[in-house]
Order: C-alpha cells, then sequence, then structure tokens
C-alpha cells in the first residue's frame, strides 16, 4: 500500500498538472457518480491527508480519492500513450487542455462538497506531513491503547495519518524494539522519539524516487523485504512474520538481535511473502 509520503508525491504531481486549470474532460466511471459531470469547473488544489487525496474543484467540490494496494493516478500529456493499465480498470479521469489525469483501480471514489470533506477524512490522526501533525496528539493517541501491539497501533491512521507497512517496519528496527511490543513496554525516551523519527522519515522521501530509510546508498531499507539477508547492523539474519493491522495481516520484517521485546514463536509459519518488494 502507497505510504504517506507517495501519496504526498501523488497529490504534488496531480496540483502541478492540473491546479488552477479548467477541467475539459470529467469522466467518473463509478456507478454512483456516472452522471457527474465536472467540465468547465476549475481544479483549486489536490492535497495530501494521510494516505487520502483530495482534488477540490470550483464550485465547493472535492473528489476523494484512496489508492489503497493497487490504486494509482497517471499523468499524459494528450500525445502520450495511457499505460497505467486495461482501459476497464479506469475509475477517474480529469482533463485539462494540456494534460489529462487518469485513476486507475480506486477502490475508494467519491464526490463529496468540500465543505464536508471531514466525512472521509475525519477520523484520521495528526497527518506526518501536513499542517495538523501534532507530535503530543500522537503520542497520546497510541498510548490511549497500552496493550496493543506497537505495530498494529503504528498502521492504524487514526492514531497517527501516513505511516504504511513499511515504515511500520523500519520504524520498529530505529526504535530498537519489536513491532509485537505493547505500546505501554515502549520506554519513555523511545516513545518521545517516535513522533520525531517518523516525521523526519517520511519528510525525508516525500521528494525522492527511491525511499531510503538507512542514509546510505543501497541498501535502501534496514529490515523491510530483507529476509533472510543479514542485518546491515549485526548480522544476523533478518526475520519475517504476519502481523495483523485490525483489517488483515501484514509481511512484518525484524532483526531478533537488534530489537527487543516479544515475537513470534520460531515455529510460526511465515508470511508468504518472505522477500515482499519495496512498495512504490
Amino acid at each position: 500500500m502507497p505510504e504517506g509520503d507517495t501519496i504526498w508525491q501523488a497529490a504534488r504531481r496531480l496540483h502541478d498538472a492540473l491546479a488552477g486549470k479548467v477541467l475539459t474532460r470529467s469522466d467518473l466511471r463509478v456507478p454512483k457518480y456516472a452522471t457527474a459531470d465536472l467540465t468547465g469547473r476549475t481544479v483549486l488544489d489536490v492535497t495530501a491527508r494521510g494516505k487520502h487525496l483530495l482534488t477540490r474543484v470550483e464550485g465547493g467540490l472535492t473528489l476523494h480519492s484512496h489508492l489503497r494496494m493497487d490504486g494509482a493516478w497517471k499523468i499524459y500529456t494528450h500525445d502520450q500513450r495511457w499505460t497505467g493499465g486495461p482501459a476497464h480498470q479506469i475509475r477517474a479521469i480529469l482533463g485539462v487542455h494540456d494534460r489529462t489525469a487518469v485513476g486507475y483501480r480506486l477502490p475508494v471514489l467519491e464526490l463529496l462538497r468540500t465543505a464536508d470533506e471531514q466525512q472521509a477524512v475525519g477520523h484520521l490522526g495528526p497527518d506526518l506531513l501536513g499542517p495538523d501533525w501534532d507530535a503530543e496528539r500522537a503520542v497520546a493517541n497510541l498510548a490511549a491503547a497500552p496493550d496493543r501491539p506497537l505495530g498494529e497501533a503504528l498502521l492504524d491512521q487514526r492514531n497517527l495519518a501516513g505511516l504504511g507497512n513499511v515504515y511500520k517496519s523500519e520504524l520498529c528496527f530505529l526504535l530498537g524494539v519489536t513491532p509485537w511490543l505493547p505500546v505501554g513496554a515502549l520506554p519513555a525516551d523511545r516513545a518521545e522519539k517516535l513522533p520525531v523519527l517518523a516525521k523526519k522519515l517520511l519528510e525525508a522521501n516525500r521528494d525522492r524516487p527511491v525511499r531510503n530509510t538507512t542514509g546510505r546508498r543501497g541498501p535502501d531499507l534496514f529490515v523491510y523485504g530483507r529476509t533472510p539477508r543479514p542485518c546491515l547492523r549485526c548480522g544476523t539474519r533478518i526475520r519475517v512474520a504476519d502481523q495483523g493491522d485490525g483489517s488483515r495481516e501484514r509481511p512484518t520484517y525484524w532483526c531478533p538481535t537488534c530489537q527487543t521485546g516479544p515475537a513470534p514463536a520460531p515455529g510460526s509459519p511465515p508470511t508468504h511473502r518472505s522477500r515482499s518488494r519495496t512498495l512504490p
């Protein structure tokens, strides 16, 4: 699933292509909005809110989309061939005089009144890349469920918005604890460090084409997707197991030497994606 830095980049690309321009084409290919027509309206801005995209247009309307695992917005000039997937996967087309934005495989697409955006994103916690970022509130949200495994809590967008499975694994490694450590067992100094480090990671990567958490030229990540290769710090083989996030199991990576805290038993079935690719 694209994470906060990826969505921030998508919002910037869409904003640069569409904002301040009049829509010459509008095609929303979902039944509820099949007759909606935004042509003739000016795109005001495109902004990210956590993992959500908000495209605001003249007349007090917002097109809300969420990419989840497979969705994507592609931008083309009028002489370019569309290459984001077959035509039946297109869910939205927004065209201006010199660009066309095409939304592929969008599992969430809805047209809202801009005044009602909170219906779509009001449940989110502080956005790590947004103007509403509040580190103290994020820590308080996490601490409200002290028995919850840290990895699950970090993925819960109601606590803080923007982290996904890659950053969950990398952040736990940098904090030196396993993703199964209860939030309440996180030492105070690391609990204080957590929001600062999370924000630093996303800010460092929002302008990068390839996500990097190690601060070096390859490997780009400390643990995510690296099993069974050795830990970059201690040489122990990186391990992987499934961890839930409240909706489904996700492959979770950690170093059993560098990270302290509970972990699945050695005999636990591993995830089917022992060498999962880095999310785009």
